[in-house]
């Protein structure tokens, strides 16, 4: 039996990160609506985010076409010295209630013309469904793997994309409870492969401990 070890460069690593927090307040859903970027901690968040890979062989970073998540992108890209690329594959899910404020027995999901939308929650109902979500990103995830074939990207994208493509790459059902998503801001859900093989799924959040002190002087301001 060959026990020899895939080459170096048959590795190749997938580092999909989530944009930093949008100033958003009037915390609408603000979805692919333009105009929404990066807050003074999302701008933050992703500088940590970058740093968090100082020193790693990241050769390709891609990013939603959002503004969020090209913010988000341009610290990777200074710290690489590459120019960041653009995916449409890797966007924001559509959906009903964009734009409008969705917050739980509020805003638009108080009326009970809306409720029709909730009627079924594993497509969903009230949006893109989740295989399309997941094939568009499985599609830029390989896209990706073959950019920096043997080396490491960085992938900029949403939150319900990148759930989605985690449970379709693990082989899970795609309908799920959102408040058991693990992916928060400015977090790093990795990929690692041998050659065009998924291995192994890595995740962290750089920027926990800075959002852990914003919250801690928030609560202190308000005190």
């Amino acid at each position: 039996m060959s026990t020899a070890q895939p080459k170096s460069d048959d590795r190749t690593v997938v580092h999909v990160l989530r944009h930093g927090e949008v100033h958003n307040p009037a915390r609408i859903l603000y979805g692919r609506i333009p105009g929404y970027k990066l807050s003074t901690l999302g701008e933050q968040m992703a500088e940590v985010a970058a740093r968090s890979l100082e020193g790693r062989d990241v050769t390709y970073v891609v990013a939603s076409p959002l503004e969020r998540a090209q913010q988000t992108a341009e610290p990777f890209g200074k710290l690489f010295a590459t120019q960041v690329a653009v995916d449409e594959d890797l966007i924001e899910s559509e959906n009903f209630f964009e734009g409008k404020v969705v917050s739980v027995g509020d805003g638009a999901l108080r009326s009970p013309r809306n409720w029709w939308r909730l009627r079924d929650p594993f497509t969903p109902s009230w949006g893109e469904p989740y295989r399309m979500i997941a094939k568009r990103m499985f599609t830029a995830l390989h896209a990706a793997r073959v950019k920096a074939q043997g080396h490491e990207a960085v992938c900029v994208s949403h939150q319900l994309p990148i759930w989605t493509l985690r449970r379709y790459a693990e082989g899970k059902r795609l309908w799920h409870d959102p408040r058991r998503r693990q992916c928060a801001l400015a977090s790093l859900t990795s990929f690692h492969f041998e050659g065009s093989k998924l291995v192994g799924i890595g995740y962290d959040e750089p920027a926990a401990a800075l959002v852990a002190q914003s919250a801690t002087a928030a609560q202190a301001k308000g005190a």
